[in-house]
């Protein structure tokens, strides 16, 4: 056992202290590897426009630049979580951190969109091993009267690192190169694997019976086969393999949910959904994070392409909308502790849907930030502010407590996959294919029409809220 400053061995799960060198040596360890994982996506974003200028791609080869990472997250995050708690949560956090950080590298180094997709595809299988680690092992290692300000801690220093991310990334973009800021990720993850190896206990849960191998190849299937096949219908139409690809995509997405329903150790334990307020929080992260994931895509293109932006300013364009989150999150959940989560739930989207709303103003003659894009992300942020809170708040107490691992990874597994399917969907059916994307009109079109479509949603997800979470809340538990 790597051994401690003292050159004794690690702590014992569950016995940091918030206060000792380990329990500070922990959050370092998973605060720097969260932080690869947030600067990564928004590096993402920021540099597909001189990914596309360097390597002439088309607008859907930008799009698998994006999905390629989110489809193998979305699809394997529930498979990590439960490989850690299996196998050790520390060893499969490490393998996470030295399979994204050597993925990176080929991300840094590929000559070709194609081969730099499909270092995309491996960064996002070693990033769904990384990212449940970081809050099981807090969970896992802190004594318990220390876990509650270990992970709020954890959520601090994380957001900052979020909110550097626009600035570090941006200014690599757009002074060094897109692929220094994947390279980034080497050093980093040294750096992590280094602490974790004299920092971090092993840990481990107490699950019984086979991993569900089965659900897990289904449901990976089935969103391969729904993002190949609208991704490719954006670029050439409703073919044959496009069209085959989405309904094989959907067909598999019924055979899951069959299999999930009959399997004895579900990836996705169906009994979950029998709850009201489960699912309704579910629907809400569905439609709030497929808005998102696909607004912020083409915003950052938009203001490059339309608005004549550099990477540094898009990136940094986006920044309040991480500030107003990190300084006021903690408000907004206590006060949806006060009142109930639902109107701050209600609210937070049609704070957002206005803010997503102003954003279509953006186009040769409306790009001044102050006046132009400012209000828009402040509006955005506060939106956002609201509802993150409380809606975290409202899966956790949604389902019992030997289950709160389970429905953690289900509402992020729903996000990622919620952005992944959004960036997929909605830009073919605004217009935006091939290169076409690269002519201003065209631009500005598409996105107002994406604009459209989010407004809609994010405003249909409010109205579940309404009709479906409880308020006051009622933890499961007490039922």
């Amino acid at each position: 056992m790597p051994t401690g400053r003292s050159g004794a061995s690690p702590p014992a799960a569950a016995a940091l202290r918030i206060s000792s060198a380990g329990g500070r040596g922990l959050l370092i360890t998973t605060i720097l590897a969260s932080g690869m994982v947030f600067l990564d996506s928004t590096v993402a974003n920021v540099a597909t426009r001189r990914i596309g200028i360097q390597f002439h791609a088309t607008f859907t080869q930008l799009q698998w630049v994006l999905n390629g990472y989110a489809l193998a997250l979305a699809s394997l995050i529930l498979l990590g979580g439960s490989l850690g708690d299996r196998f050790g949560r520390r060893r499969v956090f490490v393998v996470g951190v030295c399979w994204f950080s050597l993925a990176s590298l080929g991300c840094a180094l590929a000559p070709t969109v194609h081969l730099l997709i499909a270092a995309r595809v491996v960064q996002g299988v070693g990033g769904a091993l990384l990212t449940p680690g970081s809050l099981a092992l807090i969970q896992a290692s802190f004594a318990a009267e220390d876990r509650g300000r270990a992970v709020g801690r954890w959520s601090g220093l994380t957001g900052l690192a979020s909110a550097s991310g626009p600035l570090l990334g941006g200014y690599l973009v757009q002074h060094v190169s897109w692929r220094w800021a994947f390279a980034i990720n080497v050093p980093l993850g040294v750096l992590v694997v280094l602490l974790a190896m004299k920092w971090v206990p092993e840990s481990r849960g107490h699950q019984t019976g086979a991993l569900d191998l089965n659900g897990t190849v289904l449901g990976a299937s089935a969103l391969i086969g729904l993002t190949y096949g609208t991704t490719a219908a954006g670029g050439t139409g409703w073919g044959a393999v496009s069209t085959t690809s989405t309904v094989s995509g959907v067909l598999l997405l019924i055979v899951f949910v069959a299999v999930e329903a009959r399997s004895r150790h579900p990836l996705v334990p169906p009994r979950l959904f029998m709850d009201r307020t489960f699912t309704g929080a579910n629907l809400m992260t569905f439609t709030t994070y497929g808005s998102l994931g696909a607004v912020l895509f083409l915003f950052v293109l938009e203001l490059q392409i339309v608005a004549g932006y550099g990477p540094l300013a898009a990136g940094v364009a986006t920044l309040p909308i991480t500030v107003l989150m990190l300084l006021f999150s903690g408000q907004a959940g206590a006060l949806a502790t006060r009142i109930g989560p639902r109107w701050p739930m209600t609210v937070g989207p049609i704070l957002a849907a206005a803010g997503i709303a102003l954003t279509a103003r953006i186009d040769e003659s409306h790009h001044y930030y102050p006046v132009d894009v400012l209000p828009a992300m402040v509006l955005f942020g506060a939106g956002m502010t609201c509802l993150v809170a409380p809606l975290t708040a409202t899966v956790m107490a949604a389902v019992p407590a030997d289950d709160v691992g389970v429905g953690s990874g289900i509402n992020n597994a729903v996000a990622r996959s919620a952005a992944l399917l959004a960036v997929a969907v909605l830009p073919p059916l605004a217009g935006l294919t091939g290169d076409a994307y690269e002519q201003a009109a065209v631009m500005v079109h598409g996105y107002r029409i994406t604009v459209a479509i989010c407004v809609a949603i994010l405003l249909i997800g409010a109205g579940v809220v309404t009709l479906t979470v409880r308020s006051p809340l009622v933890p499961a538990a007490d039922r």
